[in-house]
């Protein structure tokens, strides 16, 4: 097995657990709540369509590190899988509803918690880090939730609510 392959492979079997992860965490929200998105045909569709949108991400990636453009080289997997993703929706109405059937929040707990996991690999990294990196996380988290509420609220009062 060439090595390509082998990586391509690993890829994909890490993929898969993840959409395997994702339908588990929607059966388990279906169990806990029988109203939520239940599990059909579609969602097992629109797990395929993201597991593929994702490998051609990676593959777009690989290809694009021969390119002489550092821009190019650099630009990160998520943002391939993400524009293969729009391209991709837009060509086929399919693809749309296919992913509309994957319950959203059970997508984003597994995402998280392989997060959370990459964070907690590099704690000794942000131990390494000045302290001032806490104050201005402080600050950002405490604007980014200000800034959240004020514009809700201006919404909530532009709709009359």
């Amino acid at each position: 097995m060439s090595p390509a392959l082998r990586k391509y492979t690993k890829y994909g079997l890490i993929l898969l657990l993840s959409v395997a992860l994702i339908l588990f965490t929607q059966e388990i929200k279906l169990l806990k709540n029988p109203e939520s998105t239940p599990v059909s045909g579609m969602t097992i569709a629109g797990l395929a369509v993201l597991w593929l949108f994702s490998m051609i991400g990676i593959v777009i990636s690989d290809l694009m590190q021969k390119s002489p453009v550092k821009f190019i080289r650099d630009f990160p997997i998520l943002g391939w899988v993400s524009i293969t993703s729009l391209v991709l929706c837009l060509l086929s109405n399919f693809f749309v509803q296919a992913i509309q059937a994957v319950d959203f929040l059970s997508i984003t707990t597994p995402i998280l918690t392989f997060a959370g996991i990459s964070v907690a690999n590099r704690l000794v990294d942000l131990r390494n880090t000045s302290w001032k990196v806490a104050i201005v996380a402080v600050f950002v988290f405490t604007g980014t939730y200000a800034g959240s509420a004020l514009l809700a609220q201006l919404g909530l009062l532009l709709s009359g609510n």
